[in-house]
């Protein structure tokens, strides 16, 4: 038995949503399921859509918790941040801060280092990190 569509909604309203939203694949789904309201079988909005008929059971979902606004593609909630609020601060503070002094500079690798004369005390251009 098929999930039901919102009662407070037709075609002709989601057809005219779909013409308003910018969002493409919105103005997709939302065609797919005025074409359920007109009697269209959830594997006709399924080829509408071209997605199979779990996708079209989940905008179904979507749309009868939240109207035509469900059907618009969500940002990914992506990777949490790495840093807290304290570490922010204090990361903001060392930017702030301006670029370590000459003096504590360092040479970027080992084999730079060797190559280059990097971290000898007599005549390089870098001083040592010890």
């Amino acid at each position: 038995m098929p999930i039901p569509l919102r009662a407070d909604f037709d075609a002709p309203r989601l057809r005219a949503a779909a013409r308003k939203t910018k969002d493409a694949a919105q103005a997709r789904r939302l065609l797919a399921l005025a074409a359920v309201y007109d009697g269209a079988s959830r594997t006709e909005a399924a080829r509408i859509g071209g997605v199979t008929l779990q996708i079209v059971r989940d905008w179904v979902l979507r749309f009868n918790a939240r109207g035509p606004d469900g059907l618009a593609d969500r940002k990914a909630p992506g990777q949490p941040p790495r840093l807290n609020d304290t570490h922010r601060a204090a990361l903001a503070a060392v930017i702030e801060s301006g670029p370590t002094p000459a003096s504590t500079a360092w040479c970027a690798g080992a084999s730079s280092t060797r190559a280059s004369g990097c971290g000898r005390s007599s005549g390089s251009r870098w001083p040592s990190r010890r």
